[in-house]
C-alpha cells in the first residue's frame, strides 16, 4: 500500500536532486572505507557496504553496495539497536554483528550511527558493514562451514553494543577484540575506517538537514518510497502470472552425505503486482555453518527477483520491497535461525540455492525475463589464507583472496557476467590483482586463466570457469581454508540452456603430481606446493543452437570454447583457424549443422 504524500514532499526535480545527494553521502562513506581500510578483503576485494536509513528503519539509499548486505538486513539491525537502546543520542555508535538479530554473518561487522538533530530528534541512521578478514573464529577464517554450532564457530558476536558514546570509544570492547583477533593491528585499521565512514555519513546528513530542513527530507523519503514502489509495480506487471516450485541442493557435506535440499516456491501475481517466495517447506537448521540468517534468507530471495526483472529503473529500497513477500519459518536452514545454530557462511553457499531457483523460476514463467543459475561459490581461488610473513618480521597475516572466481548466469539479453563472483554480491566485490595479492602476502600466483569449454551453453551462455594456482613464497608455509559448493551439482540452465561447469580443488605436490582435495577443507602448504582451483561457471539461457554465430566465433577466437564445441553444441561451422587469426563463419555448414538439431552437450 502506498502512503499519502506529505505536505512537505518535493516535486519530481527536487526529489531527483535529493536522491542524488543521498547516494553521494553513501558513496562518500564507501570511499572512506576503500581508501583507509587495511585488510585486502576491504581495500582490494571491496567487500563492504554503506547505507542510509530513515528513523523508522527503512532502507533509503545504498549506492553501489552488495545486495546480500543491504536489501533487508540494515532494516532489521537498526530495529535491534532501537530495541536495546530506545533513547538515541548524538555521538552514539553501535557495533552489531549478531546473525540472530538481522545481520548476515558474524564476520560482517556493522557500525550503526543514529543521526540526531540539534533538538534531540532521531532523523536517520547510517550503517556501514565491513567484512572482517578475521572475526575471532576458532580457526583462522572468516567462514567456517564445518562447525556444528556457534560455540564451535567461536566468533565474537556483538548485539547492538554501544561502541561510542558522546563520540568517545569504549576501549574495553577494543581490547576485547584485539586480544581475540589474530591480526589486531589490521582489525583496528578496519575498525577506524568503518567508524570514519559512519561519522562522515552522519556529518553529511546533519549538513543536509540544516540546508534543506528535516521536514523536507522526511517528505522526500515518503515520496521516494512511493515512487520506487510504482517502478516495481510497473516491472512486475510485465511478467506472466503463475506459480512454480523449483528444487536445488547444496553438495554433500561433512556429516550431511545427502547435502542440503532447498525447495523454493515462487508465485507471480502480475495483475496485483506482487511476487511471493515461500521458503517454509525446507529442512530445520543443520549442524554446520551453512545456515542462513533471517536477513540473508529474505535478501537471497529478493536478489533473485531483482536479477530476474532486468529493469535497472527499479530502485532497491523499502518502497520497492513492499511488493515482495518472502515467507520464512523459525529454526529453518533457509529461514530464521535459532541460537545456537551457526550461520558462519550465511551470505554465500546456501543463500545462492535460494537466489538461483528464484531467478530461474521467473525465467520459466515469463519468457524474456529471469536468469539461469549463477555458479556456486567458494573454491580455493577465494579461500582464506593465513600464516606468518618471513619478510615482515614473521608477523601473522590473514585475508580472504578473490584470485579466481567467475560464475555469471546467462540472461535473455546478455552472456554471463564474468567476474560476478556469486549471485549474492552481484559483482560488487572485485577480483584481486595478482600483483597486489603478491605484494600484500607471501604468496605466488602461478596461473590464472579461463577454462576452455566450461561455460553453460545457451543462446546467451554462462560465464566460463576460472583456473587458478597459487602457493607460498619465500620459504614460508601457507594455510588455506575454503568451503566449495558445486563440485557435484553444477549451475542449472534455463529455457533450454545448459548447465555450467563444476568446482574443483586439488593440490600440486613439489614433484609436480596432483592430488584431489575435498570440497570443504583446510590445508597447510609447504614451500613448493600449490593449490589448484576451478571456479564454477554459470548456466546458459536459451537453446545453444539459437546463439548468434558471431558470438560463437568471438568465444572461439578468445579461446573460451573449442572448434568441437562450436560445432557440436552451438551448431556453428567455421573456416580458418585461431592460430592464423582468420576465423570466419561457414554459413552453409552452419545451416546444415543447425538443421540437424544436434543435442546439447554439457560443460566439461
Amino acid at each position: 500500500m502506498t502512503s499519502s504524500p506529505s505536505k512537505n514532499a518535493p516535486d519530481g526535480v527536487q526529489m531527483a536532486m535529493i536522491s542524488s545527494r543521498m547516494e553521494t553521502i553513501a558513496r562518500k562513506m564507501q570511499n572512506t572505507i576503500f581508501r583507509t581500510a587495511r585488510s585486502g578483503i576491504l581495500n582490494t576485494a571491496h567487500d563492504f557496504s554503506c547505507v542510509v536509513l530513515t528513523a523508522d528503519c527503512q532502507m533509503l539509499s545504498a549506492a553501489e553496495s552488495l545486495p546480500n548486505h543491504t536489501l533487508i538486513g540494515p532494516d532489521l539491525m537498526c530495529q535491534a539497536v532501537l530495541k536495546h537502546h530506545p533513547i538515541m543520542k548524538r555521538g552514539d555508535c553501535f557495533l552489531h554483528n549478531s546473525p540472530y538479530e538481522g545481520n548476515s554473518h558474524a564476520a560482517d561487522h556493522c557500525m550503526i550511527v543514529p543521526v540526531v538533530d540539534d533538538g534531540g530528534v532521531l532523523r536517520f541512521f547510517v550503517l556501514a558493514k565491513a567484512h572482517q578478514a578475521d572475526c575471532g573464529n576458532s580457526r583462522p577464517s572468516t567462514y567456517l562451514a564445518d562447525v556444528k554450532d556457534v560455540y564451535e564457530e567461536g566468533a565474537l558476536i556483538f548485539s547492538a553494543t554501544k561502541i561510542q558514546e558522546d563520540y568517545r570509544t569504549n576501549q574495553d570492547i577494543v581490547r576485547m577484540c584485539e586480544s581475540r583477533i589474530r591480526v589486531p593491528d589490521q582489525w583496528w585499521g578496519d575498525f577506524l575506517a568503518t567508524l570514519g565512514s559512519v561519522r562522515i555519513g552522519e556529518r553529511e546528513l546533519l549538513a543536509l538537514g540544516d540546508e534543506l530542513g528535516w521536514d523536507a527530507l522526511e517528505g522526500y523519503a515518503s515520496r521516494w518510497f512511493d515512487y520506487s514502489e510504482q517502478k516495481m509495480i510497473q516491472a512486475i506487471s510485465k511478467l506472466t502470472t503463475g506459480k512454480i516450485t523449483l528444487h536445488s541442493a547444496h553438495d554433500p557435506f561433512l556429516g550431511l552425505p545427502d547435502g542440503i535440499p532447498v525447495k523454493v516456491e515462487v508465485e507471480i501475481d502480475a495483475e496485483n503486482a506482487r511476487i511471493t517466495v515461500d521458503l517454509t517447506d525446507n529442512p530445520d537448521c543443520q549442524p554446520c555453518g551453512l545456515n542462513l540468517t533471517e536477513a540473508t534468507s529474505k535478501s537471497a530471495a529478493m536478489i533473485g527477483i531483482f536479477n530476474a526483472l532486468l529493469d535497472h529503473r527499479v530502485i532497491p529500497n523499502s518502497g520497492s520491497f513492499r511488493r515482495i513477500d518472502v515467507r520464512l519459518r523459525e529454526n529453518c536452514c533457509v529461514g530464521i535461525p535459532r541460537h545456537p545454530a551457526s550461520c558462519s557462511v550465511a551470505t554465500t553457499n546456501l543463500a545462492d540455492h535460494v537466489t538461483n531457483p528464484v531467478q530461474r523460476a521467473i525465467a520459466e514463467l515469463s519468457a524474456g525475463y529471469g536468469q539461469a543459475a549463477t555458479g556456486p561459490i567458494q573454491p580455493p581461488g577465494m579461500g582464506v589464507i593465513s600464516g606468518r610473513d618471513p619478510h615482515n618480521k614473521d608477523e601473522p597475516f590473514i585475508n580472504q583472496v578473490h584470485i579466481g572466481v567467475s560464475g555469471g548466469a546467462g540472461t535473455p539479453v546478455t552472456d554471463g557476467f564474468l567476474s560476478i563472483i556469486h549471485a549474492g554480491n552481484a559483482g560488487m566485490c572485485r577480483i584481486d590483482s595478482v600483483e597486489v595479492d603478491e605484494l600484500h602476502h607471501p604468496i605466488l600466483i602461478d596461473d590464472r586463466h579461463l577454462i576452455e569449454d566450461s561455460e553453460g551453453a545457451g543462446t546467451y551462455r554462462g560465464a566460463p570457469s576460472i583456473y587458478s594456482e597459487y602457493g607460498p613464497w619465500g620459504g614460508s608455509e601457507l594455510t588455506i581454508l575454503y568451503a566449495a559448493d558445486g563440485t557435484v551439482t553444477p549451475a542449472a540452465g534455463t529455457r533450454g540452456g545448459g548447465s555450467g561447469g563444476t568446482c574443483r580443488a586439488a593440490m600440486r605436490k613439489v614433484d609436480g603430481s596432483v592430488v584431489e582435495l575435498p570440497p570443504c577443507h583446510g590445508i597447510t602448504l609447504k614451500a613448493g606446493e600449490k593449490i589448484i582451483s576451478h571456479s564454477a561457471s554459470g548456466g546458459g539461457y536459451g537453446v545453444p543452437t539459437e546463439r548468434d554465430p558471431a558470438r560463437v566465433i568471438h568465444d572461439l577466437a578468445e579461446g573460451w570454447i573449442s572448434l568441437e564445441r562450436a560445432r557440436d553444441v552451438y551448431g556453428v561451422a567455421v573456416v580458418g583457424s585461431r592460430a592464423t587469426d582468420d576465423l570466419a563463419l561457414d554459413p552453409v555448414g552452419t545451416e546444415k549443422l543447425r538443421s540437424k538439431g544436434r543435442p546439447l552437450a554439457a560443460a566439461s
